[in-house]
């Protein structure tokens, strides 16, 4: 991109299941809806045409309305590592973060809200070097919006404690959005300072919830140019006025941004 720019990486619609929630949005291509496990390598063709640079799965409870099956699961994550491309999954509760596990994805999003994921899920992951994403500001805010489902979010926080523990990788992200139909809007921006500040709540150290940010998120998604403060590497810097190492809540007090070296103005 031109200098002084972010990087946008994407991985497209993801796969889902006909009678999914994702069937039922506007404009979401047919191609994105596969039947069974035949269904996949035409998917991640279709992805892999249109310059994806990860492949999503939308992973709900095994055997519910609108989830795609077992095997379907492994046949998309098959096509996807043929090409060399990491699959990301969508899992927001234990059986789906299982069913993910079991298909041999590369990274789960989201963490269970519906019940703790179990110590033995946790150890899996990091022993099987999955990386996990677990968007615990949307997590928070779907809880407060949904809690009457018996979505808690003390099940979330429970489940980054079991991860950690078990020392699986885990990276900062927000699912921020603000799309309608969505569960919960979470904001742009703000809600990755909150997302810290929950991680560190979670139980891990504020260095930590900085490396989630940084350093993790370039190694585990394959950009080997940037996630450190070193010669040669990209320059995207934050200067924050406090010591984040101390108050997590400090890198929210921002002074100063470089994007690939170029100072941005108006903050």
């Amino acid at each position: 991109g031109l200098p002084g720019t972010t990087a946008l990486l994407r991985a497209g619609a993801p796969a889902a299941a006909p009678g999914s929630v994702q069937s039922r949005m506007p404009h979401f291509p047919r191609s994105s809806l596969l039947a069974g496990p035949g269904d996949a390598p035409a998917f991640v063709a279709e992805r892999a045409e249109q310059g994806v640079d990860y492949v999503k799965i939308t992973v709900e409870v095994p055997g519910t309305p609108g989830a795609l099956s077992q095997e379907t699961l492994e046949a998309v994550v098959r096509a996807a590592r043929k090409r060399g491309l990491r699959t990301v999954a969508h899992a927001s509760a234990v059986a789906a973060f299982a069913a993910a596990r079991r298909a041999g994805v590369d990274a789960v999003t989201h963490v269970p809200l519906d019940a703790e994921l179990p110590a033995a899920e946790a150890e899996l992951a990091a022993t099987e070097g999955r990386f996990v994403v677990p968007t615990l500001a949307m997590m928070e805010a779907v809880a407060e919006a949904l809690g009457h489902l018996g979505l808690d979010y003390a099940h979330a926080r429970a489940g980054v404690a079991a991860l950690h523990a078990a020392g699986a990788p885990i990276l900062a992200g927000t699912d921020a959005n603000n799309a309608p139909g969505a569960p919960a809007s979470v904001p742009h921006g703000p809600s990755l300072h909150h997302e810290l500040a929950l991680l560190v709540d979670a139980g891990l150290t504020p260095l930590d919830a900085l490396r989630a940010a940084t350093v993790l998120p370039a190694r585990h998604f394959g950009l080997t140019d940037r996630g450190a403060v070193a010669p040669g590497l990209r320059a995207d810097l934050v200067l924050v006025d406090g010591d984040p190492l101390a108050d997590i809540t400090a890198t929210a007090r921002v002074r100063a941004v470089w994007c690939g070296g170029v100072e941005r103005p108006g903050l």
